[in-house]
């Protein structure tokens, strides 16, 4: 698996307010991280839109509106990871890695 790719995730169980079920995810962790760790950095998709939110980047994913949900970014184990669906584009990712910084960065 790679950075930005798009992928399916079961992420049940969960506890409190985190996103819950079988949802595509973008895996926004290192590459080399990817290859070594048995876990992976992600941000779930949600197509309930909240587009004043600040912690959401909008996206296309198949044919839907979504949203990148920045604000549950968590890491999980590679075993709940499904199939890929798709890869962020350039100016996608680009968005995103700023949206990240600019929410966990200094």
């Amino acid at each position: 698996m790679k950075r930005y790719e798009i992928r399916w995730a079961e992420l049940e169980p969960v506890l409190g307010s985190e996103m819950a079920k079988r949802r595509p995810v973008v895996v926004v962790s290192l590459d080399l991280l990817n290859e070594r760790l048995a876990t992976v950095t992600i941000c779930p998709l949600t197509t309930q839109l909240h587009p004043e939110w600040r912690t959401r980047l909008p996206v296309r994913c198949g044919k839907r509106d979504a949203e990148i949900a920045a604000d549950q970014i968590r890491t999980i184990s590679k075993e709940r990871l499904g199939r890929k669906i798709g890869t962020l584009s350039a100016t996608e990712a680009t968005a995103l890695r700023r949206l990240l910084t600019e929410m966990y960065g200094e």
